[in-house]
């Protein structure tokens, strides 16, 4: 396993190109500028030890050079041990709605990226509990298992989106009987399943037989609303610019509105609670509030252990090519041009 300490430093690899450029800018001025004072072949009688390898090659260890140290300097770690600990914490799986209607743009800047900051700040409020990511529309897709790794998590989350799934609609239903499958039966944590969604549901009324399934293996369903109950069409969108509305068979625009009541009415059925995501701020500390109230339970988790610092062989490989850089001469020497290994002898 590694891990990289200061991600920040990879923006100064962005010196490589521009030293490329500056060299490649810099060889075509000399190249002109020589043509105008003498031919080739008399600049080569002129000047019998310059070599136009070596320019190259110095600019090739010094590159190579300040990679490694720019490498050293984000100070890669590697995990040497994997170990089993012990942490008290809940079981907690988020299902997020992937369906069209997230579009909607009532709230700002549109219902699907709200649902995703809402989880990823929920997500930092936690301490030691393990998580887990279902994607839901026509139907409820696995997107991450229940893990202890907040930072993948995030990252799988960001990924979503409205194309992920070709089934569309929004079936609640799928993604609670998908999350009863998540939690490990071996270890009894306490249960807990967020629902972020606009509330439209098309699963002609076995939601709520969903919810008391979940409830009875110990699963309490809180769920998040996102949107505005006043609605919005829904933008059909070509590289960021909308170029038209969705419409339903009759060609009339689609407006698609909050249904708190059903998402209160699956909180109410599974011993949990509706938050209303509009304001993200107040979502998060009452979430942050209901989660301090459950009891914590000790399970079994693997992480990796003892990782130890890698940023010496950086930069001591880079020291080793800025050293090469430095004394690495342009001009030819004898001992090079004996063994002709670029053809120099082929210029005299």
């Amino acid at each position: 396993m590694v891990q990289l300490d200061e991600k920040i430093y990879f923006y100064l690899l962005l010196i490589i190109p521009i030293m490329i450029v500056i060299f490649v800018a810099l060889q075509i001025w000399k190249k002109r500028t020589q043509r105008k004072f003498a031919d080739l072949a008399l600049l080569k009688k002129l000047t019998p030890s310059r070599s136009s390898f070596k320019s190259t090659l110095k600019l090739t260890f010094l590159l190579v050079g300040l990679s490694f140290l720019i490498l050293g300097l984000v100070n890669p770690k590697i995990g040497t041990k994997l170990e089993t600990v012990k942490r008290e914490g809940v079981d907690i799986v988020f299902a997020l709605d992937v369906s069209k209607s997230m579009l909607a743009e009532d709230i700002a800047p549109n219902r699907l990226e709200k649902a995703k900051r809402l989880v990823s700040e929920i997500i930092n409020q936690l301490g030691s509990d393990r998580i887990g990511i279902i994607a839901y529309a026509g139907q409820a897709f696995p997107q991450l298992p229940i893990t202890t790794d907040y930072g993948a998590a995030k990252m799988f989350l960001q990924s979503m989106n409205t194309d992920m799934l070709s089934s569309q609609g929004t079936a609640i239903n799928e993604a609670i009987n998908l999350a009863t499958t998540y939690y490990d039966d071996e270890e009894q944590t306490n249960r807990v399943l967020f629902i972020i969604s606009d509330g439209e549901d098309h699963s002609e009324g076995t939601t709520i037989e969903a919810v008391e399934t979940a409830v009875d293996k110990g699963i309490r369903i809180f769920t998040i609303g996102v949107g505005q109950s006043k609605g919005a069409p829904i933008p059909i969108k070509r590289n960021g610019v909308v170029q038209s509305l969705k419409k339903d068979a009759q060609g009339e625009v689609v407006i698609t509105k909050l249904n708190e009541e059903i998402l209160k009415e699956i909180a109410n059925e599974g011993n949990g609670e509706y938050i209303n995501g509009s304001n993200t701020d107040a979502a998060i500390e009452f979430i942050k509030e209901q989660l301090n109230q459950i009891d914590k339970t000790e399970f079994e988790a693997k992480q990796f252990a003892e990782y130890k610092d890698q940023f010496q062989w950086f930069l001591g490989i880079g020291l080793f090519f800025l050293f090469l850089d430095i004394f690495l001469l342009e001009r030819k020497t004898k001992w090079l041009k004996k063994l002709n290994l670029f053809n120099e002898n082929e210029d005299a």
